[in-house]
């Protein structure tokens, strides 16, 4: 994942119950398997400040919800927002296909192709025609010398 990434920010309050998702993201990020993937990569933790206690609970204002700020190696950012729900998989999956499709764009950029692509609309609903399987025949040939089970004394040859 951090393949993709030059900075990661992880910001949640201590207090909020939702941060279980963020937490897990930044341990992923911190592991030595993550680190040796992207050296470079620079991974931060924000704690956000709790509201101060009040006299009635209702009144207290809501905390901020967790959130994970990347940014790509092509200087893109993106804030995630890690709400009810959310799971660090598939946080780490929404920054795996943005960083592929970053990537594949790079691809294009660099080999002069024109980026995005775009499919005429009468190509997108032709059938496929398939593929042409051509006859395959193969030659047996037998040798006295060739003593593995799985041959038995023969050889394929294409």
């Amino acid at each position: 994942m951090l393949k993709f990434l030059s900075k990661v920010v992880v910001e949640y309050c201590p207090l909020d119950p939702r941060k279980a998702a963020a937490v897990e993201l930044l341990a992923q990020c911190n592991s030595r398997k993550a680190k040796d993937s992207n050296p470079a990569c620079s991974i931060e933790l924000r704690c956000l400040p709790a509201p101060p206690p009040t006299e009635d609970p209702e009144s207290r204002p809501p905390l901020p919800p967790p959130r994970v700020l990347v940014t790509y190696l092509n200087g893109a950012e993106e804030a995630i927002v890690a709400a009810e729900g959310a799971t660090a998989q598939g946080i780490r999956d929404q920054i795996l296909a943005q960083g592929r499709f970053i990537d594949t764009e790079q691809m294009f950029r660099d080999a002069e192709e024109k980026w995005p692509i775009l499919i005429p609309e009468e190509e997108l609903g032709t059938s496929f025609p398939g593929i042409k399987v051509r006859p395959f025949f193969p030659f047996v040939l037998s040798f006295p010398f060739c003593r593995t089970t799985c041959v038995r004394g023969c050889l394929l040859l294409h």
